[in-house]
C-alpha cells in the first residue's frame, strides 16, 4: 500500500486481526442498518447504523455535532483513539464513517481495506456479541467545511463561477437518466439525469474483486482518462452520498488530491430542487 499517497488511512484484515483487543483501537462496522453486524462481525467491533445514527431523518442532513460526540462518547473513543471502520459492498458506508469522522475533525482514521467482504472470504472470526464499553466525553471540533459540498456549491459550478469539477459516482443508467435509483432503494429524485458538466465514473471501478481498493497508478488512469488530475478542485455525488464519500476518500487520500469534496445531498437534493439543470443525454457519459 505504499504506493498511495496516505497509505497510513488504511489496514489490512491481518492487523485488525491483531489489534482486536488493543485498548487505543476501536473497530466500527458502518452500514445501511445493522442487520448484518447483528448476525456476526468482527469481533468487539461496534455497529453504527447510517440511517439512525449518523444521519437526522428530520432534517435530512448529519446528525450535529452534539448528537455526534454522544455516538462517540458512548463508543468509548478519545480523541486518541484509533478508528477503525468497515462496511458491506466495497466498504461505501465505512468511507461515509470515515467522512463523517474527519468532518468532526477525528484524527486517526483508517479504513479496513476490503472491509467485511475480504473478513469473511478469509474465514475470519464473527461474533454475536455486543461489546461493553466504559463511556467518554468527547469534545468534537468544528466541523470541517473544506470537505463538504453544498448546492450553492454545485450551483457556482453550473453557472461557471468555478473551476471545481463534478465526478458523477452512480451508475451509467443514473447517469443517463435511465433510472432514477437503483432498484429497491427507498430515497429518490422527481427526475433522472446528472448534473450539467459532470463526468461519470462509478466508484466501484475503484475497487478489486475483492473488495480492496485498486493500486495508485491503476486510480491515476482511471480518473486521469476522464480529465480528473487534481490540478483543479473535485466535488463528488451520488444519490444520497455514501458512494461518493469513497470517491472521496480515494481522491483526497490514496492519490492525494489537494481539494477534494463531497456532495452529500447528491441526486436526492439535486434532482428535486426547483429550477436546477440537469442533463440527460447518453453520449455525456463518454466524456
Amino acid at each position: 500500500m505504499t504506493d498511495y499517497a496516505h497509505p497510513e488511512v488504511l489496514v489490512t484484515t491481518q492487523w485488525v486481526a491483531e489489534h482486536l483487543n488493543d485498548p487505543k483501537v476501536r473497530i466500527v462496522e458502518v452500514d445501511v442498518d445493522t442487520s448484518a453486524y447483528d448476525q456476526g462481525h468482527v469481533p468487539g467491533a461496534l455497529g453504527w447504523n447510517w440511517q439512525t445514527q449518523l444521519q437526522d431523518p428530520v432534517r435530512r442532513d448529519l446528525v450535529d455535532r452534539r448528537a455526534f460526540e454522544e455516538l462517540v462518547g458512548r463508543a468509548g473513543i478519545t480523541p486518541d483513539t484509533t478508528v477503525i471502520v468497515y462496511g458491506d459492498n466495497n466498504n461505501r458506508f465505512a468511507a461515509w464513517g470515515f467522512w463523517q469522522l474527519k468532518y468532526y475533525c477525528h484524527n486517526d482514521v483508517r479504513i479496513m481495506n476490503g472491509g467485511r467482504k475480504k473478513w469473511l472470504e478469509e474465514k475470519r472470526s464473527l461474533s454475536t456479541e455486543m461489546p461493553h464499553l466504559q463511556p467518554t466525553t468527547y469534545p468534537a471540533r468544528d466541523p470541517d467545511h473544506a470537505i463538504r459540498a453544498r448546492r450553492d456549491s454545485i450551483f457556482d459550478v453550473v453557472d461557471r463561477r468555478s473551476t471545481a469539477q463534478l465526478v458523477d459516482v452512480r451508475s451509467l443508467d443514473e447517469f443517463t437518466g435511465k433510472v432514477i435509483a437503483p432498484p429497491g432503494m427507498t430515497e429518490t429524485a422527481q427526475r433522472g439525469g446528472h448534473i450539467p458538466g459532470a463526468v461519470s465514473v462509478p466508484w466501484s471501478l475503484a475497487v478489486n474483486e475483492d473488495g480492496t481498493f485498486k493500486p495508485a497508478d491503476a486510480l491515476q488512469h482511471l480518473y486521469g482518462g476522464k480529465g480528473i488530475t487534481g490540478e483543479h478542485e473535485v466535488i463528488a455525488y451520488c444519490r444520497i452520498g455514501e458512494r461518493s464519500s469513497h470517491t472521496w476518500f480515494v481522491l483526497k487520500y490514496l492519490l492525494g488530491y489537494n481539494k477534494v469534496r463531497n456532495y452529500d445531498g447528491s441526486w436526492t437534493e439535486w434532482g428535486n430542487l426547483v429550477g436546477a439543470p440537469i442533463e440527460r443525454e447518453i453520449a455525456a457519459a463518454a466524456r
